[in-house]
């Protein structure tokens, strides 16, 4: 697992689970990690549906048209179309972080395991701090410093499920105003 910014660097991590490993095990146990991954205040990050809707991860409108592909010259029709289509636009830049990541160390994109798994998942880690670095040029500026971090409680059930439903009305809010929006530019 792996998160990046819109400049290409992974800025969290995760390697050394099985890829049959459900998308939401993996996650709960990065934010689980005394040094795992921690959602900035105030954002999000946009996830695949996999993942899950919970505070600071939007995945998708399930059952709503979300591929590129599936548009061809269909416009949108409603508010959870348009955030589709943009959270698709948007996702672009993962694939084009691990596409570049993988361009740039082949050893990456071989299927044939010739080391060791420990060694396997350092040297996935390795690569892409050498990735970020490429990019850079200088210090990497996306690593929080650790006097921010914070531990997060345990969460009950009911607590879980309310936040779950606040992350789905929050999804909505951003949908419903970017539709407001694009009526109000294109008078439809």
């Amino acid at each position: 697992m792996a998160a990046v910014d819109f400049d290409l660097r992974f800025t969290y991590v995760l390697a050394g689970w099985e890829g049959t490993a459900h998308d939401a095990t993996v996650l709960a146990d990065a934010l689980a990690r005394e040094r795992g991954l921690q959602v900035p205040e105030g954002k999000f990050y946009l996830v695949d549906a996999g993942y899950g809707a919970k505070p600071g991860f939007l995945p998708p409108f399930r059952a709503v048209r979300y591929h590129l592909n599936e548009w061809g010259n269909n416009p949108v029709q409603n508010e959870k179309e348009l955030f589709n289509l943009r959270h698709s636009s948007l996702r672009v830049t993962v694939e084009r972080a691990f596409g570049s990541l993988k361009r740039r160390f082949k050893i990456l994109d071989d299927a044939k395991p010739f080391f060791l798994f420990p060694v396997q998942v350092d040297i996935v880690i390795a690569c892409c701090i050498l990735h970020n670095y490429a990019l850079s040029q200088g210090t990497d500026e996306f690593i929080m410093p650790e006097v921010t971090w914070t531990t997060q409680p345990v969460r009950t059930q009911r607590q879980q499920a309310s936040d779950h439903r606040a992350t789905i009305d929050r999804r909505q809010q951003i949908a419903t105003q970017m539709w407001v929006d694009r009526q109000a530019m294109y008078g439809n």
